[in-house]
């Protein structure tokens, strides 16, 4: 719907200009409006005021809009014809599925990478990696819903000293050397020592070969946990080992960076110049014992991830990440994927009944992402971690999850869908309807709520705000069991009754759409 507000905002300014248009809080203020007159008061050389009462003189003969309006300083509110909307709403029941998706023509079609979890094959995911995990699954659904090319890639650090520390974590639970404050310590470790004990004594001083045993068995039970029960399905395991440090990249990366004159020496190491893409200091890419460093493979993966024809990269990463963020920026830059992003992700404490779940990945006390969704089911442990911005620390209350009420945000979206459903299921498809009988103000606040569906989509592909689009669900949820409670299909006037089935019948389309691309089950009862 932003998109026919702008094109007919753009048939009032001769100016190329970008349109930028938001939707107001209160309806008072419109149910859309733009700051577009402050732009072009710049451009013409007078006060927004000015600019917008002419743009509203025009736009006012337009039959999109039955009422536009100035508001000082020079903001522009407008509202849309309820004869629009109800072609909205009819456009959602032909497209059904299809509503809010996109189709890219060849110059603006992407191909992107997310990258996201990536965690070290050395035990069980934790809460951060799902929180991530379900992060990075929505917004390649997202992306692919706005007709975007998307690869969902996990990247094995299987090599270097994690790999060799897990070797020594399971020789030492066997008893062959002393164990030592870095070594892993969680029950998985022990279980799997004990397992493979034999195999252990035999290979008790060849620690990366009982590492790299023991960390394929990891990676089986970390994808079974993201495929199995967090619904989440890879494209591509990439191998660092393999894919990266044999394939030639962290070589072909250096020739890269110093064939561009990006490298230098000093204190007997290789330097990259991060400094000039916003990097608070340069970065070793080479030490002085000529060992590559763990950037320059990182830089050789973005490289690969480039070779392979991708136009930018998403990687989601951890909370202690922060540091990490400008220099693999400049290693996207440099490489050449400029469409490329890192998302942070915030730490995770559970709460339960007001107190806190301590838990503690040191000692192996720690409550594992497969046990959470175990405990709360994958619908609410996926909606629940979506609900929070990523950059903001997050309180996962584990009573509210495993209540089945309208207390409980995804309960409440997944009620409103089955709602839906049942009206359609007990009620006829009327041939002809005249949906100008959709005129109180709980009809008209749901198609107003449910016409900003691909307006969301597109906003969300841009920022990658997935919480904006649970909260739209909650909103949009919210908006459909008011108008339920307040409003009759049945038992209603037979004219009335086919425009509401019809309101219905869209409810149901955006609900089932938003559910389907955050990653969601969609009932049909509850």
């Amino acid at each position: 719907m932003k998109e026919k507000v702008v094109k007919a905002l753009k048939k009032a300014i001769s100016e190329e200009i970008a349109i930028e248009v938001s939707v107001p809080d209160q309806e008072e203020f419109g149910h859309y409006s733009t700051n577009v007159a402050f732009k072009l008061a710049r451009v013409r050389r007078t006060s927004p005021l000015t600019v917008a009462e002419e743009i509203v003189s025009i736009i006012r003969k337009e039959k999109f809009f039955f009422r536009a309006e100035v508001a000082h300083p020079g903001f522009i509110n407008v509202w849309i014809s309820e004869k629009e909307l109800a072609k909205e709403l009819i456009s959602i029941t032909k497209q059904k599925n299809k509503y809010g998706t996109k189709k890219q023509i060849k110059t603006t079609k992407k191909k992107m990478q997310v990258e996201f979890v990536s965690a070290n094959p050395t035990g069980p995911l934790t809460l951060a990696n799902g929180r991530g995990g379900f992060l990075g699954d929505a917004i390649a659904n997202v992306l692919i819903s706005q007709g975007h090319t998307v690869e969902r890639e996990y990247y094995v650090n299987d090599t270097g000293n994690q790999v060799q520390t897990l070797g020594k974590s399971i020789v030492a639970n066997c008893g062959f050397i002393p164990f030592e404050e870095n070594y892993y310590k969680g029950e998985y470790v022990k279980a799997w020592a004990e397992s493979h004990a034999s195999f252990v004594e035999k290979n008790k001083n060849k620690f990366e070969a009982v590492g790299e045993c023991a960390a394929k068995d990891f990676l089986k039970m970390i994808k079974e946990a993201l495929e199995k029960k967090a619904h989440i399905h890879f494209d591509r395991y990439t191998s660092e080992k393999i894919n990266i440090h044999e394939a030639g990249y962290v070589k072909k990366a250096f020739e890269l960076f110093s064939k561009i004159g990006k490298t230098y020496e000093a204190d007997g190491a290789v330097w990259l110049k991060t400094t000039e893409y916003a990097d608070d200091k340069d970065r070793v890419l080479y030490t002085s014992e000529k060992t590559p460093t763990y950037f320059l493979a990182d830089a050789g993966h973005y490289l690969e991830t480039k070779k392979r024809g991708f136009s930018g990269k998403i990687l989601i990463l951890g909370p202690d990440h922060y540091g990490y963020v400008a220099r693999i920026q400049a290693a996207a830059e440099l490489v050449g994927l400029r469409e490329s992003k890192v998302i942070i992700t915030q730490a995770v404490r559970l709460v339960d009944k007001g107190s806190e779940v301590k838990m503690s990945k040191r000692k192996g006390q720690f409550v594992t992402f497969a046990e959470l969704m175990e405990e709360v089911g994958m619908d609410a442990a996926r909606f629940f971690f979506l609900m929070i911005s990523p950059d903001s620390h997050m309180d996962f209350d584990i009573g509210l999850a495993k209540e089945r009420s309208v207390k409980n945000p995804v309960f409440y979206v997944q009620y409103a869908l089955v709602r839906a459903g049942s009206i359609l299921e007990k009620t006829k498809k009327q041939t002809t309807v005249d949906l100008s009988l959709l005129s109180t103000k709980e009809d008209i606040a749901l198609i107003r709520k449910l016409v900003e569906f691909p307006d969301v989509l597109e906003s969300v592909s841009d920022d990658f705000g997935i919480h904006h689009l649970t909260q739209y669900a909650s909103e949009c949820a919210k908006t459909f069991h008011n108008f339920y409670e307040k409003e009759k299909v049945s038992g209603e006037e037979k004219k009335i009754a086919g425009a509401r089935r019809v309101l219905v019948e869209a409810s149901y389309y955006v609900l089932q759409n938003t559910l389907q691309i955050l990653g969601c089950s969609r009932p049909k009862k509850m």
